[in-house]
This record gives C-alpha cells, structure tokens and sequence, in this order.
C-alpha cells in the first residue's frame, strides 16, 4: 500500500511503531504537550533508558521529532505524520469494507441456490 508517497516498508514501520501501548501513550502525550524524554520517563514503570527506546522507535517511524532546549530534548509528535497515519488507516478501511461488501453479495446467491435443492429434494 502506499499512502501519500509512503512506501509499504514506511507504513510497515509506522504500524510497528503503534504496535506497543506504551509508544502509544507517548506519541498521545506528546501531542497534548511537549515533554522532555526525562518528564516522560517518569511516568513509566521501567528505566530511563527503556523510555528513550520507545521513543528512538516512534522517531525512526516519524512519529516525534526531538528539539534541543537547553540540557532537556523536547519531544513532539509530528501531526503531518500522524495524518499519514490516519489516511493509511482510512485505506485499510476502504479495502476491508469493499472485501465485506463483495462477500455479503455472494451469501445471499449461495442461500438461494442452497434453499432452492432443498426445495426440488423435498
């Protein structure tokens, strides 16, 4: 699939990225502020270093960007990729729901022809 000149493998990364909830909860929190990736990992339950993992892994997908202020990076979630994201989504939805519709068109022909030698066996 690509998704406004991404690639599969780029949208691959974006989905892995998404794929652990605590990624999750960053990119949710850095798109409601700007947090420092030390204020961040104090809301974890693991070690500063695990927290700057997930974070290494939602910038490597383009999810967050950090900015340098002073001795802290700031990290903020990059709404245009969070858009890709969505339309990818949207894709996905579209395929799915056109594969659901295609099938719900062939139970109902199996039915009939189902219920048709019931009819002529009985």
């Amino acid at each position: 699939m690509v998704v406004d000149g991404l690639s599969d493998p780029a949208v691959d990364e974006l989905f892995r990225a998404l794929s652990d909830a605590t990624r999750r909860d960053i990119l949710r929190r850095c798109a409601e502020e700007r947090p420092s990736v030390s204020r961040l990992a104090e809301a974890y339950p693991m070690t500063f270093a695990a927290v700057q993992k997930h974070v290494a892994v939602l910038q490597r997908a383009g999810l967050v960007f950090k900015e340098r202020r002073g001795r802290e990076q700031l990290v903020h979630t990059d709404l245009d990729a969070v858009d890709r994201l969505r339309q990818a989504l949207d894709e996905l939805e579209q395929t799915w729901r056109g594969r659901a519709e295609r099938m719900s068109d062939l139970l109902p022909r199996r039915r009939r022809r189902a219920n048709s030698k019931e009819d002529t066996e009985r």
